[in-house]
C-alpha cells in the first residue's frame, strides 16, 4: 500500500494524507483540526493514527491547525530548524519538533522522505519526495520557479503533486489585487501559473510518470478548467497520454490514489 488523498488544497488551506502500510503522515496542517478531522475521517483514519506531519513552510495556508493538532495529540512535526524557529519551537511550548536540515533524507515507518530547498517567500521553505517500495511521490508547491536542485529531485517521480496557482491572463487582468502584489506572486519567489507548471511538467515526462495532482489554485485568478486543460493540454503535445490529471479541491477530498 502506498496512498495519497489531499484533504484541501488551495489559498485557504492546504493539507495531503500519504499511507503505506506502517506509516500514516500529513503533509501540511493548513486547516482547522476539526476540519482535518473531519476529512481523514471521510477516508478511514483518525488523528490518533497519524504518525507526523511534515511541514513545507510557515506561512498561514500551510500551517493553520498545527497548534491545535499538535497539543491534542502530540503529534510529531518534521520541519527545518528555520520554519520550527519560525513556528514558535523555541518558545517553550511542548512540541515533538523532529528537526531536519533542508536536502536531508530520514525514515518514517517505512517512508523515506527526501527534502530539497524551492524558492518563495518564506524562511525556508521545502519540497518533499516520499519513497516506498520502489516508487516516490513528489510535492512541489508554493514556488516561484522550478530551480535545476528542484527538477534534479523531481526528476523520476512516479505521481508528482505540482502548483498551477494562476492563469497569467487573469491575474495580470484582475482588479482586486494590487499591481505589488501581482509582481510577487509572479516572481522568481512567488507561485507558478498553470503555463509554469505545464513546461516543467513536459521537461520532467518520463515513461514511468502515471499521475499529475494539480494544487494550490488561487479562487480568484485560475479554475479547475483552466488549470486542467492547459497541463492536458501540454502533455498531449507531448504525446504523454499516459499520464492522468487531477485537480485537487479546497472544499473536498480527493480520491485515495493507489500509487502502486
Amino acid at each position: 500500500m502506498f496512498s495519497l488523498t489531499t484533504l484541501a488544497s488551495g489559498s485557504a488551506g492546504n493539507c495531503a494524507l500519504v499511507e503505506t502500510e506502517k506509516c500514516r503522515v500529513l503533509i501540511d496542517g493548513g486547516l482547522s483540526t476539526r476540519q482535518i478531522a473531519l476529512r481523514l475521517a471521510q477516508v478511514g483514519v483518525e488523528l490518533a493514527q497519524l504518525d507526523g506531519i511534515l511541514i513545507t513552510h510557515e506561512h498561514s495556508d500551510h500551517i493553520a491547525g498545527l497548534e491545535v493538532l499538535c497539543k491534542r495529540h502530540q503529534l510529531p512535526i518534521y520541519a527545518n530548524a528555520l520554519t520550527a524557529e519560525a513556528l514558535g519551537a523555541r518558545e517553550g511550548a511542548k512540541r515533538d519538533w523532529r528537526i531536519f536540515q533542508s536536502g536531508a533524507a530520514f525514515t518514517i515507518g517505512d517512508l523515506e522522505v527526501q527534502t530539497f530547498s524551492i524558492p518563495h517567500d518564506a524562511v525556508d521553505p521545502v519540497g518533499f519526495v516520499l519513497n516506498h517500495a520502489g516508487v516516490s511521490l513528489g510535492f512541489a508547491t508554493d514556488l516561484g520557479f522550478a530551480t535545476r536542485l528542484v527538477m534534479e529531485r523531481l526528476r523520476n517521480v512516479h505521481t508528482l503533486v505540482i502548483e498551477t496557482n494562476h492563469d497569467e491572463k487573469m491575474l495580470r487582468e484582475d482588479q482586486r489585487r494590487p499591481w505589488s502584489l501581482k509582481q510577487r506572486i509572479m516572481s522568481r519567489h512567488g507561485h507558478l501559473s498553470n503555463e509554469a507548471a505545464a513546461r516543467i511538467l513536459r521537461d520532467l515526462l518520463h515513461d514511468g510518470m502515471r499521475r499529475v495532482v494539480l494544487g494550490h489554485l488561487s479562487r480568484d485568478c485560475n479554475s479547475p478548467e483552466l488549470a486542467t486543460g492547459t497541463i492536458t493540454g501540454a502533455l498531449a503535445e507531448a504525446g504523454a497520454s499516459h499520464v492522468d490529471v487531477f485537480c485537487a479541491s479546497q472544499v473536498e477530498c480527493s480520491p485515495r490514489f493507489s500509487l502502486i
